[in-house]
Parts: C-alpha cells; structure tokens; sequence
C-alpha cells in the first residue's frame, strides 16, 4: 500500500475537523499509542443472521463546480429519488450524514429522512451520523421517533462524536467539552429511549426531572448505532453498552481493523451481551458499474479531487492514481468495480472483520451526476445485494449441516 492510507496517516474529506475523532467524513488512525498493532482474540464472531444488509449512505455535498452548479433544491430531489430508488431495488438501509459546512445540503437530516418516508415503503432510514456532541439529545429523539412513525417502523439513528468541529462554534459550544459532551448526551439519548418519563441530570445540560419526551416511536427499542472511527475507546464503550456498531472505513486495508472489531466483541461479552445485540457495520467509499475499469475511471476524479483539496490546504501530497489503484486492490477498502469484484471484496472484508451485518455505501464523494448515481444503485440492488444474500445464505446452511 501508499503511504497516502498508511496507518497513522490521515486522510479527510472534510476541513475543520478534530483529530482522531473519526467518523464519518475524515480517517485517522492509530492502532496503538507507541505505534504498534494490538491483536486480540481472534474467536471467529456469530453472525445474527445469514441476511447481510446492503445500503447507501450520500452527504447531499457537492465538491466541484460542475455539482456546485446545480441548485440546492434540485440536489434534495435528487437525493429523495435515489433513496425512493434504493428502496425500489430492494435495498435494505439508506444513510443521510450531518455537516453544516456551504458544500453539504444534511444539516437537517432527519427533515430529508422525512421526506423520503412519505416516498418509500420498505427501505430503512437512518442517520450517517448524527453529530450527538452538538446536538440536544431530546431534540434528536423526538426528529428521529416522527421519522418513525411517518415511515412506520423504519427509521434509525446512527450516532457518533463527528470529526468536522462546525457544529460546535455554530451552536455556541466549547471543544473543550467535545468528549465529555459526546459522552453525557450519549446517556441522556439512551435514557430517553427507555423511559417515555425521564429523569437525567448532567454538566452540560439542564436536568429533567420526569418530563414526558414525545412523540414515542413506533419501534421500542428504537435502533441506535454507534458511529466510529479508529479510536479504540470507541469500539470498547459501543461494546459495553450493547449498541451495534457501523465503522467507517474509508481508507487503509480493511483487515487492520480487526483488533478493534475484536475489542467491540470482547467488551461486549463482558458487559452480558450476546451476539443478537453485537451487530457490526461497515461503512466504505464504493460505486459500481458494468465494468471494473469504467467504476474506477468515473469515480476516481471527483473522489481524488475531494481529498486533494483538503491536502492542499494541509500541505499533504496529492492522491495519485496509483495510490487510488492500491485501494482497489483485494485488501484495500474502497469497494469500486464491476459486481462480481465488489461482491467477493465485501465477502473478504467480512470474513477479515469476523463477521458483519451491514455494508454502506458512500458514492456522494465523488461527485458523480445524478444518472451515474441512479445507475449504480440499480446495480448494486439488482447485481450485489442478491449475490451476496445467496452466499451468505449458503454459508450458513453449510455452517448449520456441519455443527448438526
């Protein structure tokens, strides 16, 4: 691999942004403070099900000037139509990030999550991610709960401590406080969840004192991930809570994680939780098309040109198109190609992670026109989603024949 997504490398595809708070826009790794791998126990994780979840997670940015020139409100119809599209497919989950940067269009995801419930009939929604530092975690309940009950069952929320620090200054916040907010707001989301009656006090925030939260949703519990990067403290607090995580892997070779998905398990084991509640995710750049040379040569430009602009001002080298080809590669984690590649690199991701239950995604990066996006969602929904359904499905039938 090229140091461009070696570890302890950065790479962002955001501006203002936190070091090694990671998710889901900017990638900094360390698997180890001195440098070194951790390895943990490798025990070979149980998956929840044979059914592994395929979705799509989009920014509503646009990076160059060809996207920059259609307007605002033609790229929120377009989102909504490769969401209703998504779901046409038979797709199982689409994603709607946070930022509050002029480039992005989700400050506001769960109003555009809204509009997509009115419009689909299967397809859950989520959050990729809700900023819960600088959010009001009643506030993001009761948004995500009336998504629930507009799309009847099928709203999600994705949260995590967000990388891009805009948010903070934007809502008077301090970065002081960028954990110990993650932290509280984290707890109060999750009492809120279990009790319609809550009580809660905390530094940051006034106390409540058996005020009723409402709407409630209809799913009870309502689903909550955890959103991370590469902080092991992450990986380990999801586990101890019993919460599903989704990863964002946007770089590197995906296999590298594999500790850190391992301390996930291992805290979760040891706070009482079985493998029903310990669901892994993965979220990773990814476009396809017929063939393997066309998805790259369509999403390379806009991709490469929204991390190099960040470089530029970082004083980073730039991406090159080798350092684009190594990512390809079997181990690297973008997930570019025709079918047939993609599906065996998301089957080789998953073995190497032990196991994991949903796979995003991310092809807004590269600022691809919105036919090209229509295109390639039809494909993954008509060429991945049922491949890789029939694989898993076999392997747990061959799993099941030889454990009898």
């Amino acid at each position: 691999m090229g140091d461009w997504f070696a570890p302890g490398a950065g790479l962002f595809l955001g501006i203002l942004v936190r070091p090694l708070s990671i998710y889901p826009i900017a990638w900094h790794w360390s698997l180890a403070a001195d440098g070194h791998e951790v390895f943990f126990n490798r025990t070979p994780a149980a998956t929840n099900e044979a059914r592994m979840q395929i979705g799509i997670d989009s920014f509503a940015a646009a990076y160059d000037d060809r996207s920059l020139a259609i307007s605002a409100s033609d790229r929120l119809r377009n989102l909504i139509e490769q969401i209703e599209r998504a779901d046409q497919v038979g797709l199982d989950v689409f994603g709607v990030g946070e930022h509050h940067r002029r480039d992005y269009l989700d400050s506001a995801p769960a109003v555009i999550l809204g509009a997509a419930a009115a419009r689909t009939q299967r397809i859950r929604l989520t959050s990729a991610v809700t900023v819960l530092g600088s959010a009001d975690p009643v506030r993001v309940f009761q948004s995500f709960a009336t998504v629930d009950l507009l799309s009847q069952g099928r709203a999600e929320m994705v949260v995590g401590r967000g990388s891009s620090i805009d948010s903070f200054p934007l809502f008077g916040l301090r970065l002081e406080d960028y954990d110990s907010l993650f932290a509280e707001n984290l707890d109060l989301l999750l009492k809120i969840r279990e009790n319609e009656h809550v009580h809660w006090s905390g530094r940051h925030r006034a106390a409540l004192t058996g005020q009723g939260v409402y709407p409630r949703p209809v799913q009870n519990p309502f689903p909550i991930w955890l959103g991370v990067g590469g902080t092991p403290q992450s990986f380990a607090r999801a586990g101890a809570l019993g919460l599903p995580l989704m990863v964002a892997i946007i770089g590197g070779e995906t296999r590298r994680f594999r500790p850190l998905v391992d301390l996930y398990r291992e805290a979760g084991k040891r706070a009482g939780y079985g493998p029903d509640r310990l669901k892994v995710g993965v979220h990773s750049p990814g476009y396809v098309a017929p063939t393997t040379k066309e998805a790259a040569d369509d999403f390379l430009p806009g991709f490469a040109g929204a991390v190099n602009s960040v470089a530029k001002e970082r004083g980073w080298r730039r991406v090159t198109r080798a350092d684009f080809d190594d990512q390809l590669g079997p181990d690297g984690a973008l997930l570019v190609g025709n079918a047939e590649v993609v599906v065996e690199k998301i089957l080789r991701h998953s073995e190497a992670l032990g196991g994991i239950e949903r796979i995003s995604f991310q092809m807004n990066a590269s600022s691809l026109p919105h036919a090209k996006l229509m295109q390639a969602i039809e494909a993954i929904g008509a060429h991945v989603a049922p491949a890789l359904r029939k694989r898993r499905a076999g392997e747990a039938s061959t799993h099941e024949r030889t454990t009898l």
